[in-house]
Order: C-alpha cells, then sequence, then structure tokens
C-alpha cells in the first residue's frame, strides 16, 4: 500500500505495521510532518528487552521522517503491573526498585533517538508525574465512569487470562485504565496524538482512544507492530541465558552480536528491515544470498544491530572475536571470560558463564555430546578442571556446540 507519508511508507516497506485505528487521517497527519508519538516502557527490569527495540526503533522511523517520539517511563503503571500476556500477577515492585530501574534503562533511548527542545526531537516523560498524584475517589468520577466494564472484559489482556481459568486482581485490571489516562494526560500536555506499541498492546491503545474522544482531546491514533516471532514460530528474544536485554550489564555486546549472528535463514531480510537502519534496497540484495553465502548476511545483521546498541567498536570488537574463534581457530581473548581454579566442576562454570541455565541443562548437553573443554569433547557430567586444562596464560576455553565459547581465567 502506497501512503502519502514518509513515516508510513518507511513503516510499510520495513515490516513494522501491524493494525491501526485510522490510517487515511494518521497519514495525512505525518504527510504534514505533525505526529507526536509516544510509547510506554515499565521499569520492571533493569533493562530493556528485545521487544522495546522493535518500538524503539518505530520511534527512530518516526523522528527521521520529521515527526517528534516522546518516550514514557512507567513509573506509575509499573507499580500496578500489566496483566498483556501473563497467566498470573508480575510481582510487586517497591518504589526504590522501580527507580533503581528506570535509571537503568533510561540510556538506551539515546541510542537510537535525538533529544532535545526542538520541534523533532525526542523528550522523556514520567507518568508517575501524574498516576502518582490522583485521588481514588477524583479517579473514579473523572476517568473511571467513561470505561464499560463490559467493554474490558473483551479484551485480550482480560479474556485471554480469564479463558485460561487464570485470577486476576483488581489491581491488573486497572492497568488499562492507567494506560488510557496516559494517552489523555500525554495528549494535553504535549500534544501527543499516536501511540504505538507491540499487537498486545493493541485493546489498552484503542481504549485511549476512545478515552481521549470521551474527554475532549483532540483526535488520537493506534498504531501496533506484529507479534515477534522467529521463521521457526518460536517467540524471540529468548537464549540459553533468558531473554536478550538491552543493557551491556545484563547481556553483553559479544553475547548481542552472537545472537543475531545465529538468526534462522528465514529471518535474516526480515531482522535486517527490523533492527538496522540499513537502506531496503541493499538489504533486498542481501537477503537474495543462498546457501553458505546467507552468513554473510547472518554477520552484517549482527554488526548493525549491535553497533546501533552498543557503538560500532563494540560491534567490531564481537565480529573481529568471532572471525578467531569461529574461522581462524584461534582462542580470542575477548571471549566473555569468568574465573575459575583446578578442582571446579564443569557444571558449574558452564551455569556462571551463561552457557547454560542450570547444572541439568548442562548435563544434558554433556549426554547430546554438545561440551568441549579446549575443544575436546567432554562426556563425564561430573568433569572436574585440572591444572593441564589452563594454557600458559591460565586460560581454558569452554564451549556448547560449535557456537557458543567462553574463557574460564585461574584465580
Amino acid at each position: 500500500m502506497a501512503y502519502k507519508s514518509d513515516f508510513l511508507n518507511v513503516l510499510d516497506e520495513r515490516g513494522f505495521i501491524h493494525q491501526c485505528s485510522d490510517f487515511d487521517g494518521l497519514d495525512a497527519l505525518a504527510a504534514k510532518r505533525e505526529v507526536i508519538a509516544y510509547v510506554g516502557y515499565d521499569c520492571t527490569a533493569p533493562s530493556l528487552h528485545i521487544g522495546n527495540f522493535l518500538s524503539m526503533m518505530m520511534l527512530h522511523w518516526l523522528q527521521q521522517t520529521g515527526n517528534k517520539p516522546i518516550t514514557l517511563m512507567g513509573g506509575g503503571t509499573t507499580m500496578v503491573g500489566d496483566p498483556s500476556g501473563k497467566d498470573e500477577s508480575r510481582a510487586m515492585r517497591t518504589r526504590e526498585e522501580i527507580e533503581a530501574n528506570k535509571a537503568s534503562i533510561r540510556g538506551v533511548f539515546s541510542k537510537v533517538l535525538s533529544f532535545g527542545d526542538g520541534n523533532t526531537d525526542a523528550i522523556m516523560v514520567d507518568n508517575a508525574d501524574w498516576l502518582l498524584k490522583l485521588s481514588y475517589i477524583d479517579m473514579l468520577r473523572e476517568v473511571g465512569r467513561h470505561f464499560s466494564v463490559n467493554r474490558m472484559l473483551t479484551m485480550d489482556s482480560v479474556r485471554l487470562r480469564l479463558e485460561r481459568e487464570q485470577e486476576m486482581s483488581f489491581i491488573e485490571f486497572n492497568y488499562m485504565v492507567c494506560q488510557s489516562y496516559d494517552y489523555v494526560e500525554l495528549a494535553r500536555r504535549h500534544g501527543c496524538n499516536l501511540q504505538m506499541g507491540g499487537s498486545d498492546q493493541w485493546g489498552n491503545i484503542i481504549t485511549g482512544v476512545d478515552l481521549g474522544r470521551r474527554m475532549g482531546t483532540h483526535q488520537l491514533y493506534a498504531l501496533t507492530t506484529p507479534l515477534l516471532t522467529t521463521a521457526s514460530g518460536a517467540k524471540m528474544g529468548k537464549t540459553a541465558q533468558g531473554a536478550v536485554w538491552l543493557n551491556a550489564e545484563q547481556f553483553s555486546a559479544w553475547d548481542f552480536w552472537q545472537y543475531w549472528r545465529n538468526t534462522e535463514d528465514g529471518d535474516v531480510g526480515r531482522f535486517l528491515r527490523l533492527f538496522t537502519t540499513l537502506p531496503v534496497a541493499e538489504i533486498a540484495k542481501l537477503e537474495k544470498l543462498a546457501g553458505s553465502e546467507i552468513n554473510e548476511a547472518k554477520k552484517v545483521l549482527a554488526n548493525e544491530a549491535t553497533a546501533l546498541l552498543h557503538g560500532r567498536q563494540a560491534a567490531d570488537a564481537a565480529a573481529a572475536t568471532a572471525q578467531k574463534t569461529f574461522e581462524e581457530g584461534v582462542l580470542a581473548h575477548d571471549l566473555p571470560t569468568i574465573p575459575g581454579n583446578p578442582g571446579d566442576g564443569l557444571l558449574s562454570l558452564f551455569v556462571a558463564a551463561g552457557l547454560g541455565a542450570s547444572n541439568g541443562e548442562v548435563r544434558r548437553a554433556v549426554a547430546n555430546n554438545s561440551i568441549s573443554v579446549n575443544d575436546a569433547k567432554i562426556t563425564d557430567p561430573g568433569h572436574v578442571v585440572s591444572e593441564a586444562d589452563f594454557d600458559s596464560d591460565g586460560l581454558m576455553k569452554i564451549s556448547l556446540g560449535k557456537k557458543r565459547h567462553a574463557l574460564v581465567k585461574r584465580q
């Protein structure tokens, strides 16, 4: 579909668009470069994850096409907990935990957005500024009266939970109210006219559009992205170590590079469009590569995605380490490194290095003949590290399969 605006044309050709409340109305606004859009990010962890990276890239292209992005920190909504896609209540966070998480994740946005005071410069806002000041009765009278419980029960975030006969707390049921009210406040305070998010947020976002109409704001719009899955149908963003975090403290630049390098063949073109800023014409050439040549496209994906989040220097270092380790067979000292000593059990070292989530998982890998020390297969799950396993520099390489490696440095 051809649009009048650069914004929707870019999102469309790169594969970001799933649903929109009014394509024609949003397109007309974007053609005049008058879109002010926000995405909300709750502070449930010290880092954002791959799913958040997708919406961050939407904000990036919004800004690149002459419109204004808003990143909304969920200092207030995190205290409630989003029930979307969950079978049980999220852990309740203290204000201190939320503030610490918020401080930890703030910096990632500047990787893909330009902040400042200009017309298209991004701004960062915290919904704690208004949600924590509301009195309960005022909230019920001014906002709650506009909500139909019957309609709320049909929304996926509520309906799917109840269909699975899982309990939903009253505080979670109110998350939709809080998110909708955020949209109204951002419309009033900053002229916001578009909320974007994942497809699982459609019900919450469209309810905010409706609340804006009922509370007398200007016209509001909704736009969502498809659910992130791999070509094989698996949910994207999970590894043996857990979630793919965006902060290097939670998931190193090396691990981030490796994650993209190990992309399934059928996902390379799609992920290049979504998670890099490479021109679409260049991506079209890369995704035509076949056979072993597709690995070159995967390296480009890994380099460009890592450079966006961790900087070009970190991406180049990860690429060089991978080349030494996988292509030249050289022990690359830039591999992730953990401390260890003769006498240590191998299972615990693999878990400490993030090459397995538990001793049981590593034990199964041993049974599958997938564990190596210095490229020699290990068949005994009770293997104990010896002095001879360390080289003259006090280093030992441990490997899970052919693609995941770490170093153990003797203490």
